[in-house]
């Protein structure tokens, strides 16, 4: 019962998935639990895939055989998992780019980081983010409705947990008080690592089982390595990572995960 309710204090908080009334009641709410749900973050990517797999399916079949079907599918796939998840994770991208972006001093760069209003740097990097994930998964519904429902769901999972291991590597300096990150400013313990992982366990054993063994390989290096490279980049600029800094590493993650698994197709 208690993996359950942290389980859905993890679905309240980073989606926009109703979790009210008597069931809010009953999941309760303490900066622990809070904290602890955290370990369920690639778990809420489950629904994410199944959202965006679902839709992507759909529309590729209903418009089969058009050739522009796997392009429709991308977009409108792209579209529901922003509004379940409300653009969490982009608004982060885009304020990481405003603020790493916008000054090379880490305080400057902090305070713009917590601006709510869009810069140039984080507008770019939105619209990039955006166009990056619907030519790859176009790329990969090219090659077959399959390809492209395997790195869905695989990269929406598996970018959930590189953000784990930022907070499990690196302080946290944003301000605590006002932060959205304020849960997970604390130190995950090994063992809420270990929980995240086997969330990752049953998505990329499908994708092994339905795909090439490069295909996984070549999803799980790149979005690592893009993930790796986010966790350097904060340590050097900021000394640490931010609520925005997670969301951001997530989305550096998922673009890794498909373009990974596009490059693999050509060996396939």
């Amino acid at each position: 019962m208690q993996f359950l309710r942290h389980y859905l204090l993890a679905v309240q908080f980073f989606t926009r998935i109703p979790v009210t009334g008597r069931l809010a009641a009953w999941v309760g709410f303490s900066p622990a639990m809070l904290r602890a749900s955290s370990a369920h973050f690639p778990g809420v990517g489950w629904l994410a895939a199944l959202l965006a797999a679902g839709v992507y399916a759909a529309l590729y079949l209903a418009l089969a055989p058009n050739p522009f079907a796997p392009a429709v599918a991308a977009v409108f796939s792209t579209i529901a998992t922003v509004l379940m998840t409300g653009g969490f994770h982009e608004d982060g991208l885009a304020d990481v780019a405003d603020g790493l972006g916008g000054s090379a001093d880490r305080e400057r760069a902090l305070d713009i980081m917590k601006d709510s209003r869009i810069g140039a740097f984080g507008a770019m990097a939105l619209v990039l983010a955006l166009l990056a994930k619907v030519a790859l998964l176009s790329a990969l519904g090219a090659h077959g409705l399959a390809a492209a429902l395997a790195a869905i769901a695989g990269a929406h999972v598996l970018s959930r947990f590189w953000p784990l291991c930022i907070v499990r590597a690196l302080p946290h300096v944003g301000d605590t008080a006002r932060s959205k990150s304020k849960p997970l400013a604390g130190q995950i313990t090994g063992r809420a690592l270990a929980v995240a992982g086997l969330w990752c366990f049953g998505p990329l054993a499908l994708v092994w089982q339905a795909q090439p063994a490069i295909f996984l390989a070549a999803s799980v290096a790149v979005s690592a390595l893009g993930a790796a490279r986010m966790a350097r980049w904060f340590a050097r600029r900021l000394q640490g990572f931010t609520g925005d800094c997670l969301g951001a590493t997530q989305q550096v993650g998922e673009i890794g995960f498909y373009l990974g698994a596009a490059l693999s197709l050509r060996w396939v």
